[in-house]
């Protein structure tokens, strides 16, 4: 009996030192909300060209420059690409989906324009009891906002061009392209990783092969994630944020949560992150690139954000 107890008391003691030890342990995993997010914390990191990566013609990539400064309140942003099941679920895209280029419920959504992706948002966001923050003649609601413009000429392009987004409310959002940035670099310029989690573009992209055995989009989270936890944020699909872009914007940027260039200043929405058919140097973290708002192909995808309320 007295062996017995020793054994006992010995368990206990054992149980309360690992639990103990499992208390004090410190941990930098991200915090995972309900909807697949990711909360990002607030933080400043150095945006922009760090590395100094030049051209095939030994050019610099000019809109990557000046590398700034910025400073980012906290928000959440999609694990996953926004994926073709999700999609559906209140839209379409603007031609179907084809296995050419991916298809499949866990296929990232293409062929979707920056017009309906703001949709998207809207209408996610009223299904699932959040405040919508994309606001077009002043209602919140897409069915007052006619149809999607899919051309230069469609009759309503101004108006929905001038809509406005309350980064304040709940609901789902594009994100700004700084947002976009900082969370690809994994809220850190340390390491200064090349790509979304790695300087090996094999580990982290799904891009462009010379002998197409890439060819088409993949599968969500295919690829390792970055330190955050964060898939595809280099490759597979390119990314629409919210920003205008301006290709001088970098000189001038506001250090606190910049939300991107005037209309009267650009030449059409932001897109990051590369595609699959893009080759690795055009998928690093500091790519930029931009599109008309109307456009769509199988190249264009985005992600969901959300702003955190105090």
């Amino acid at each position: 009996m007295r062996k017995l107890r020793l054994v006992l008391i010995f368990v206990t003691a054992l149980v309360m030192l690992i639990t103990t030890m499992s208390c004090d342990k410190k941990t930098t995993e991200p915090t995972i909300s309900a909807g697949k997010m990711i909360h990002v914390p607030g933080g400043t990191f150095t945006m922009g060209n760090t590395r100094g990566v030049v051209d095939n013609f030994g050019n610099e990539y000019d809109d990557e420059l000046p590398t700034h400064s910025v400073t980012l309140r906290p928000f959440y942003l999609g694990k996953y690409l926004v994926t073709q099941t999700e999609y559906t679920k209140y839209m379409q895209p603007s031609e179907p989906w084809r296995a050419k280029y991916g298809l499949g419920k866990s296929y990232p959504a293409y062929n979707v324009s920056w017009y309906a992706a703001i949709k998207y948002c809207n209408l996610r966001s009223l299904a699932e009891g959040l405040t919508p923050c994309y606001t077009i003649a002043g209602s919140t609601n897409p069915a007052d906002w006619g149809e999607v413009p899919t051309d230069y000429d469609h009759p309503d392009i101004d108006t929905w061009d001038e809509v406005i987004c309350d980064f304040h409310a709940n609901g789902y959002r594009l994100p700004t392209e700084a947002e976009w940035e900082y969370a690809a670099r994994g809220a850190t310029n340390n390491p200064d990783y090349l790509y979304s989690g790695s300087d090996d573009p094999d580990a982290v992209a799904w891009y462009g092969n010379e002998d197409e055995t890439g060819w088409g989009s993949s599968s969500v989270g295919s690829k390792a994630p970055n330190r955050l936890k964060i898939y595809d944020m280099s490759g597979n699909v390119k990314e629409w944020c919210w920003d205008w872009y301006g290709r001088r914007y970098y000189s001038n940027s506001p250090e606190d949560n910049p939300t991107g260039a005037s209309q009267a200043e650009s030449w059409g929405r932001v897109a990051r992150g590369g595609c699959w058919i893009y080759n690795a140097k055009s998928c690093r973290v500091s790519i930029r690139s931009n599109n008309n708002p109307y456009y769509s192909a199988p190249i264009n995808g985005f992600r969901l954000c959300r702003s955190t309320i105090d």
